[in-house]
């Protein structure tokens, strides 16, 4: 690919306190553009990050056609950027434009671009374990036209910022028996904005009650448990490890995949299948729920300590047995510590750095 670069001259890097890094508010130098005309990708660029011009009547403002995705580049111990599992992320997006009624990425040009984009930044990747250089790619339509349809151009951006841990502290959830996420037959699986938009009155009510985060519950009956706002939700029952089956209506995250693949590789058996809000209530009162844990690429590894549902506040277990171990070996795996067997790590070669 002919990619033009045009570096900043102004570096902000030096302003960055990479101890006490917001997650969300700061931005790396440099950014990715692409654009989607005449059904093809086309005037791939680098350059500083700056503000976008766009006609009111831009598409994507009216009728929702915006997707995005988040992965994570990291640096090992001996100095090399790496990107955990780019590929997968990369099929992902395609899933959500072709869901959307988009252009595909080419998963070559994503991983190629990325890398290209982090080589030239890796000075932000933050150096303590646990934070990392967040990657943002997102695409949009960007006809400027007031009718319903799908758009004939769209805009391939990628944004990075450093960032810490997304939660500091153990999670609280409030199971939403009132307002849904996601339905059957709907985009629940797509990451497109609006499936954050329809998320935010809910996620402020719960916030309004003193809890972290929404834990939603299926459209239809309100009983079976879905995914958390910001993550995918894991249960340790008895000696089993418990999540939601992806059926159309939760995302595919690609944490969640990785930590059942950990689990089963360390021979902790995972069931992938419906569970009910009524079997996690069962199992507290019990004394079979061990631990309960989310999973996202934001939040990695992130420990729930409390979960109301209805009028009954859940007081969960402090064990961090199995979720500790899962993080330990991403984290090993994004650092270098831990040695990558399964082909998840990608390094950012010399080649692509300006």
């Amino acid at each position: 690919m002919d990619i033009k670069v045009t570096l900043t001259e102004n570096s902000r890097l030096s302003e960055v306190d990479f101890k006490n890094i917001p997650f969300g508010k700061i931005f790396a130098d440099h950014m990715f553009s692409a654009d989607f005309i005449n059904g093809t990708w086309s005037n791939f660029e680098i350059t500083p990050v700056h503000r976008l011009s766009v006609h009111p009547a831009l598409m994507a403002l009216h009728y929702g056609q915006s997707i995005f995705e988040g992965l994570k580049a990291s640096m090992t111990q001996d100095g090399t950027a790496v990107l955990f599992r780019p590929d997968l992320h990369a099929k992902r997006l395609n899933a959500s434009a072709e869901r959307m009624c988009m252009p595909l990425v080419p998963e070559e040009m994503f991983v190629e671009v990325i890398s290209k984009l982090v080589g030239i930044d890796r000075e932000w990747i933050p150096k303590q374990r646990g934070s990392t250089l967040y990657v943002r790619p997102l695409m949009f339509a960007t006809d400027e036209f007031i009718g319903v349809r799908a758009s004939e151009k769209y805009k391939f951006l990628i944004i990075t910022l450093p960032v810490g841990p997304y939660y500091n502290k153990p999670v609280s959830l409030l199971a939403e028996t009132t307002y849904s996420r996601a339905a059957q037959g709907g985009v629940g699986e797509t990451k497109t904005a609006g499936n954050y938009g329809r998320s935010l009155y809910p996620q402020m009510l719960a916030r309004q009650q003193g809890y972290d985060q929404v834990l939603w519950l299926d459209a239809k009956e309100f009983k079976y448990i879905q995914e958390v706002g910001t993550m995918n939700i894991f249960f340790v029952l008895g000696n089993k490890l418990v999540t939601p089956a992806t059926t159309g209506t939760i995302l595919k995250g690609v944490t969640r995949a990785s930590i059942i693949e950990i689990a089963q590789d360390r021979g902790i058996e995972v069931e992938i299948r419906r569970i009910s809000i009524d079997e996690v209530v069962d199992a507290y009162n019990s004394g079979d729920l061990k631990e309960c844990f989310g999973a996202g690429t934001a939040a990695l590894v992130a420990h729930v300590d409390k979960i109301k549902y209805k009028d009954l506040v859940m007081e969960l277990p402090k064990s961090t047995e199995v979720s500790k171990l899962i993080k330990e070996e991403i984290n090993g795996l994004r650092d270098g510590t831990v040695l990558d067997t399964r082909g998840w790590i990608y390094p950012v070669t010399q080649d692509v750095m300006v």
